[in-house]
């Protein structure tokens, strides 16, 4: 299944775009008699988008997960609840705590993914919002595995004499079995994101902030890993016009224009203003940017490059298109690499090979992050 995740800064007209991409693809499957299209069933998962005939929205609602969750939850610590005196809650009595969005928009790409559809597109939140909800399944998987690692269950029948050992309370088993049930709901959301048929699309309308929106988008999926396949100019407004006032507002928007496509390059997409906000179906239709859809777009490889006969050393290559290196901190932390980035920060697994070596330097190369690092020789055989 394909998914394409529309994102863009506040304003630029996400969700616009992302109803006049899925109404393309459906009307496509409608139109198809025979060939790769035909069949193609199209989904719009989208909490602002209004109706529209022939398409299938999936709106999330945060209040109504929040509650379902709760309830779930309360219901499988009952047990300890009632011995403390508890009151249970009621759904009536319930309203959503801040932060629930993001967790119901994420079951809902989720159950996207699960369905009989062959495209979903996706509305997400606000640029900075989105690249935080995409890297928050990795993030919360990462602190449940260091909090409580799941091979420590293993030892669960040994619980009783380690607490009298110890002379603390070990955790209880329905932590751990609440813990395997997150862990296992973030693995199945982060496997859709990270699916290599997942792809961002990333709407501007030309103007001061493009550039900068477009170098934060870059940079954001590269910290993630995940793709960029297209980026859209939005409301361009026609040059050439006798109007004063209009010809400057459209030349500057040119400008930048002009700047986006020197980054963006055959990615860049441009879209004309209609001149008033689209009314319905066929006002979306002139709206859909990529079609036939863009030639399929490679996850960023991070790759290790053996450079011992030459330089003694193993170079680990990070692609961070726009990164510059007064924003770029590295750490090693046991097996881990923790990257910094701007505002992106990730904890990255080592390669098995890495993780017997000692980090030597690192530089940045265009856009290219070079880890060094040096075999230790006591971890390594030793070669005649």
């Amino acid at each position: 299944m394909r998914i394409i995740l529309v994102t863009g800064p506040g304003g630029a007209g996400r969700t616009t775009l992302a109803a006049a991409t899925a109404l393309a693809e459906a009307r496509a499957q409608e139109q198809a008699q025979t060939g790769a299209r035909a069949g193609r069933r199209v989904l719009l998962v989208s909490e602002d988008a209004e109706p529209i005939e022939g398409l299938r929205i999936l709106r999330p609602d945060p209040g109504a997960d929040f509650r379902r969750e709760f309830l779930a939850l309360q219901a499988r610590s009952s047990t300890a609840l009632d011995l403390l005196g508890a009151a249970p809650f009621e759904d009536a009595e319930l309203t959503e705590l801040p932060g629930s969005r993001p967790f119901a928009l994420l079951r809902a790409l989720r159950d996207a993914a699960a369905g009989d559809h062959d495209l979903a597109v996706v509305d997400l939140p606000p640029l900075d919002e989105a690249l935080a909800l995409l890297a928050l399944p990795a993030q919360l998987r990462r602190y449940l595995r260091r909090l409580l690692p799941p091979e420590r269950q293993a030892a669960r029948a040994l619980r009783p004499m380690l607490a009298q050992l110890a002379g603390v309370p070990m955790p209880a088993q329905w932590l751990y079995e609440a813990t395997a049930r997150w862990e296992a709901e973030l693995a199945a959301v982060q496997a859709v994101v990270e699916a290599p048929t997942t792809t961002v699309r990333l709407v501007l309308e030309p103007g001061p902030a493009a550039a900068r929106a477009l170098r934060t988008a870059r940079l954001g999926l590269a910290v993630q890993r995940l793709a960029l396949d297209a980026v859209v100019a939005n409301r361009i407004l026609p040059a050439g016009s006798e109007d004063p006032w209009l010809a400057g507002l459209a030349a500057e928007q040119h400008r930048h224009l002009a700047e986006l496509r020197t980054t963006a390059g055959e990615r860049l997409y441009e879209l004309p203003h209609l001149g008033r906000a689209p009314r319905g179906a066929e006002d979306l239709a002139p709206l859909a940017p990529v079609r036939p859809e863009p030639a399929p777009v490679p996850v960023p490889e991070w790759t290790v490059e053996d450079r011992r006969e030459e330089d003694g050393v193993l170079v680990w290559h990070i692609p961070l298109p726009g990164a510059v290196k007064e924003e770029l901190s590295l750490v090693r932390r046991g097996d881990e690499l923790l990257l910094t980035v701007g505002a992106f920060r990730r904890g990255v697994p080592l390669p098995g090979a890495l993780r017997r070596c000692t980090v030597t330097g690192a530089g940045l190369v265009e856009g290219d992050l070079r880890v060094r690092f040096t075999p230790d020789p006591g971890l390594w055989p030793r070669t005649s």
